[in-house]
């Protein structure tokens, strides 16, 4: 799964906004620019509120801006997270640590390369279609299981858990798995407090997978990773150049 992290990293960017509320906090959804204001001033007392291309005033497909702000939101908080997780699995696969078990049932084994992009590469086609159908899956669960829609008021960054009426294996709380009771009973001070943290890890993470990708890219475009991230020789903005895609007439044009 490191590979779907980094594509999806791939594959989208993120919005310099305010923290996102989640469904573990009771606190009310921000979702005018003086409320961004408010909340980026915790995020980083130094900068501040910046929004140099305008999005807080910004009305996307004819939508309000309260919605709009809900998409952004939402977006970075997504990004944020997949940033992380992209991030810790480049850093695995760049040390050659895989799964001790085979990785087909033909009895293949996980490609032991220098970089996520190159495991990327090396991987089946069809573990390429298991991927992006679970991400797919994924999407669909938040967006129809999730009640009132972020855009529309709901809960910003918010995963329903799984029913264990449908999804095998008993429901899953993605936040508290285990679960932990100091994490159950926290206060809403507490749970405002990590959702500060949580945007700014995903903030630098979204920084850091970047640079290990520009390095990879073109050599010496981070000086501080210059001799650290091998060269890769891929199109790290084209991530199904190699599949079946690209001959699938609907998806050439």
């Amino acid at each position: 799964m490191m590979k779907l992290a980094l594509l999806s990293a791939l594959l989208g960017s993120a919005s310099a906004f305010a923290p996102a509320q989640t469904g573990r906090a009771a606190t009310a959804v921000s979702e005018s620019k003086a409320d961004l204001e408010a909340l980026a001033g915790k995020l980083n007392p130094a900068v501040k509120f910046f929004d140099p291309l305008n999005l807080a005033e910004a009305e996307f497909w004819g939508t309000s801006n309260e919605a709009t702000i809900g998409f952004l939101r939402e977006s970075e908080v997504k990004h944020g997270r997949v940033a992380m997780f992209a991030f810790v699995g480049y850093i695995v696969h760049a040390n050659g640590i895989t799964w001790p078990w085979a990785m087909t049932l033909a009895g293949d084994p996980f490609p032991k390369v220098s970089s996520a992009p190159e495991a990327w590469d090396a991987i089946p086609e069809a573990a390429k279609w298991q991927i992006m159908l679970f991400v797919g899956f994924l999407e669909y669960w938040r967006e129809s299981q999730s009640g009132t829609h972020y855009m529309s008021g709901g809960k910003i960054g918010y995963y329903p858990p799984f029913d264990a009426k449908i999804i095998p294996g008993g429901a899953l709380n993605l936040y508290n798995p285990f679960p932990r009771k100091d994490i159950s009973v926290m206060s809403d001070e507490q749970k405002e407090k990590r959702l500060v943290m949580e945007i700014n890890n995903g903030r630098l993470a979204m920084l850091g997978i970047f640079g290990f990708i520009s390095e990879g890219a073109t050599e010496g475009a981070v000086p501080a990773l210059k001799g650290i991230i091998p060269h890769y020789d891929g199109d790290v903005m084209a991530p199904l150049a190699n599949s079946i895609f690209p001959d699938i007439p609907a998806l050439s044009l």
